[in-house]
């Protein structure tokens, strides 16, 4: 290769220039040419070059910052130095998929639903797998759908995002059915079952049963709901007592109460005796059901 020499005539060595700094990660072009000695077309070249370094380097930073399969915001990607107008320039330039607004993903990435599912916690406040979901996820389930419907729980109103209902069949709860005693309760009926992606929050087993109490009549079917009740095995009978006295659907409670003592899954003289349970007033509690059935629910049998 030609020695550049500073005041040498660049037009024989811009090339050689060139190839020097592409085959090197580290070297800066200036440390062999003076920047007043480049030619116009090696300044355009080189100026070329570093745009394109200084995009690989923020690239390759957020590829090692992120776990894949997760989708990511504006709000990330900006505390790992991508500007919200590069981020847009780079899904253009497709090093990035953009999903919806503000929302991306890694091209070519599988994103996974609970990894979804966690990217949307930190949107919505409360927001946990619960119902039926939330009790398949912990080895409780009955007929088991090619396609389950994925039950969202959380606190106020929230549409689920496009991208996320194209990913997997879901729907979100934001009824207040809990009038929680204190924070730490309500914290305490959230976990992560074993096996599951770290940090998704997944309503206990006695919390996500009368989630899905709940919602029998509407999206849940009686005999399907009955039939996964069956299968509930070592509850624990103060966090069930405690959430039956906070619970505030009266229909709810008394499902739970009346196949409870059909099933023996709890001993419900013993829950009265220990827990102030709301069942409502003294009347009985009807409501017809879809496929035309009434649902009849007497307070304290």
């Amino acid at each position: 290769m030609a020695e550049c020499r500073k005041g040498q005539n660049l037009g024989f060595c811009s090339d050689s220039a060139l190839k020097l700094l592409e085959n090197s990660d580290h070297i800066d072009i200036l440390t062999i040419i003076p920047n007043t000695c480049m030619d116009s077309d090696l300044k355009w070249r080189y100026t070329s070059y570093m745009e394109r370094s200084h995009r690989h380097s923020l690239i390759k930073r957020l590829q090692l910052g992120l776990h894949r399969g997760t989708p990511f915001d504006v709000a990330t990607l900006e505390r790992l130095g991508i500007s919200a107008k590069a981020a847009s320039y780079y899904a253009k330039e497709g090093w990035l998929v953009r999903l919806g607004h503000g929302v991306y993903a890694f091209p070519g990435d599988q994103l996974s639903p609970h990894g979804a599912v966690k990217f949307l916690q930190t949107k919505v406040q409360g927001l946990h797998v619960g119902g039926k979901t939330a009790l398949a996820l912990q080895g409780v389930q009955h007929n088991l759908a090619l396609r389950e419907t994925l039950v969202l729980w959380g606190e106020g109103r929230f549409v689920l995002p496009a991208w996320f209902t194209s990913l997997t069949p879901a729907r979100y709860v934001s009824a207040h059915l809990f009038d929680w005693p204190t924070e730490k309760f309500a914290e305490s009926t959230v976990t992560t079952p074993p096996g599951e992606t770290e940090g998704l929050r997944v309503s206990t087993p006695e919390r996500a049963t009368l989630e899905m109490l709940y919602q029998v009549g509407t999206y849940e079917m009686l005999e399907e709901t009955r039939n996964v009740f069956e299968g509930l095995r070592n509850f624990r009978t103060d966090v069930a007592g405690k959430l039956l006295a906070c619970c505030t659907a009266v229909k709810a409670v008394r499902l739970f109460l009346r196949w409870s003592r059909e099933t023996g899954l709890l001993d419900v003289e013993k829950l009265y005796a220990q827990f102030d349970i709301r069942v409502g007033s003294n009347r009985r509690w009807i409501n017809r059901l879809p496929d035309g059935s009434l649902l009849t629910l007497k307070p304290n049998e």
